[in-house]
Parts: C-alpha cells; structure tokens; sequence
C-alpha cells in the first residue's frame, strides 16, 4: 500500500511539472550519478574493500542523485526549448498557449468581448475552484452579487458557444490551498502559462511568483485613443464642472473631459480645443478649451448652428479643421 501511494503521488507530481523542469532534473540526476560514482571508485581504489567504504559510496550515491534532482530541476526552467526548432518542445508551447481566467474577469464581460475578436489565442482554461466561486457569488442572497453571479455564467455560455475560442474545464486543485488567488497562481506555475484577470492583487501577487499576467484594465488604457495637447476633438457636454464655468464630456471609452468656458453647452455638441492630458492610477483625463469664436456648435442632426471661426454653416460641418472628422466623439448621454 505505502508503495502504491508513492507511485501515485509521484505521478501526481509528474503531471504538473513543466518539460524544462523533468529535462533539467534528468540531466542534473546523470550528472551526478557520473561523479557519484567516479568518487566511489576513488573511495574503493584507496580504502580497499570494506564495510565502511560501501556505506561512504552508497551514502555519496544517494546525495549526489538527490542534490542532482533539486538543482537540475530548479535550473531547468533556464532552457530554452524553442532552439531546438520544437523537436521536444511541444508540451511546452502547447501549455504556453493556454490562458487562465479568474472570476473577476468573467464577471467583468469583457473577456468575451476580446476573445471574439481574435486577441485570444489558444484555449482559454476555467478552473473548477473558480466556476464553485462564481457559483457561491451567483447564489449570493444579495441581489447585486447575485445579478454579477448570473453575468458571470451568462459570459462563460457566451464563449462556449463562441467559434473563435476553445474552452476547457480544468479540473486541477490544490486542496493544501484555501485562497483562490493563490490556486490560480499554483496553477499558472505548474501549467506555465497566462492568467487573465482585473484583480490588482492578483496581478502583483502573480508577478512576484513570476507568473504572467493579462490584465483587461491595462488593456483598455492602452486602447484608448491618443490626444494631444492643440489637437480638435468634438465631444458632448453632459454635466456642469466643479470649477466655474466649467462643463463636463465623457469619451465613448469612459475618459473625462474637463472643458472651460463651456458651462453654458450642457447637452450640446461642440468643438473644443485639447489643453492638456493628466494620466492618473484610475485613468486618463483629458483638459480642453471651448471658445464661441473658434469653435463649431452642433445640433442633435450634427448642423453647425454657431461657428463665427469657421465661416460656414455646412449641415456636415465639413468647413472646420479636417481633424474634428477625425478626432473621438463622445456618444450623447442622457441625464
């Protein structure tokens, strides 16, 4: 019985360790055999042959192959499979083209999103410990809990049933292990591969462990457009500002704008000047100028009612700067 359990455990163990690992820990283990028994037959060379001389050479064998085993395999990970034109390199680079996803993400719908226009390549893996957690949130007394539960369920139908992608349900998990996070970040490791998430946390936990990390957030900042301080944007005044005289827009992409001199354009559309762009922890935010005299106002059809600077009064508009064309419009809020 104590054998069987050992030969199981083992092969518990082979199954979750990377090829780079297995290939170092071989070589390591070969290694040390060699100069494990090049120093037995020393021993024996100059001791003779006797009791305390085989014990020296089998405790010397049993010491090499363990230390061999620890340093090849921890040193494995430095090989690069990929020299060898994929000849042995295939468990790696299919492990590698696997990506995790956390409950978070899922929750957040975005992945969906992204997976359907091609962004995600390979097989996008759900573990089961994560599908039970998006399970308790989905079953959470508390409605609001309970409607992102349900979302979230909703979102992982959506890419079954999406061509572009592969889902799988892993089955691994680490009962030694109560967090999910670090469930995540174990698997990640044995695996090799991504995970995706939009937990903070999890993000910095995972890079401090050297696992890879696809947050969703940073993907969206670095999607969003770039603006440029003297540049023309035309945008939709939603909201009156803290300062006064100010009036508020949002990009089709959430960015704030702050707009001077435009408090008397809520719920229109004009041109306005780019000041200046602040880049914070919770995103960008973009400063502009409205100036009667030198900017475009729209109507709900987009007629320019009022452009003194442009001298036209084309129903397109099309007398201003030819960047207005160009530039991200935010999309009319309603209040």
């Amino acid at each position: 019985m104590l054998c069987a359990g050992v030969v199981v455990l083992l092969e518990q163990r082979l199954k979750q360790t990377s090829l780079p690992r297995l290939i170092g820990a071989v070589i390591g283990i070969t290694i040390a055999l060699i100069s494990a028994l090049m120093i037995s037959l020393v021993l024996t060379h100059a001791s003779g042959d006797n009791p305390l001389t085989h014990l020296i050479v089998v405790l010397v064998l049993c010491l090499g192959t363990y230390v061999g085993l620890a340093v090849g395999a921890t040193k494995g990970e430095m090989l690069n499979l990929s020299a060898l034109g994929g000849l042995i390199g295939g468990e790696k680079s299919g492990k590698s083209h696997l990506v995790i996803l956390d409950t978070s993400v899922i929750i957040d719908g975005r992945i969906a999103d992204v997976a359907e226009a091609g962004f995600i390549d390979g097989v996008v893996a759900i573990p089961q410990f994560v599908l039970r957690e998006l399970q308790l949130v989905a079953d959470s007394p508390d409605a609001l809990k309970r409607n992102r539960g349900r979302r979230g369920l909703d979102i992982l139908a959506r890419l079954q049933k999406s061509s572009h992608v592969q889902v799988r349900i892993m089955e691994d998990d680490f009962p030694n292990i109560r967090d999910v996070d670090m469930k995540l970040v174990e698997l990640g490791k044995a695996y090799g591969c991504k995970i995706v998430t939009n937990d903070f946390n999890l993000n910095k936990v995972a890079q401090l462990h050297g696992v890879p990390v696809l947050n969703v957030n940073e993907l969206a900042n670095a999607l969003r457009p770039v603006v440029l301080p003297g540049e023309i944007m035309r945008v939709f005044v939603l909201k009156e500002g803290k300062e006064q005289n100010q009036g508020v827009a949002y990009l089709d992409d959430g960015t704030m704008v702050v707009i001077d001199n435009a408090r008397r354009m809520i719920s229109r559309t004009i041109d306005i000047a780019v000041t200046s762009v602040l880049q914070t922890t919770a995103g960008k935010m973009i400063f502009g100028r409205f100036d009667e005299r030198a900017h475009a106002v729209y109507d709900k059809t987009g007629t320019i009612t009022s452009s003194t600077g442009s001298g036209t009064t084309s129903a397109t508009g099309s007398g201003s700067d030819p960047r207005n064309r160009e530039s991200a419009t935010a999309a009319p809020h309603t209040t």
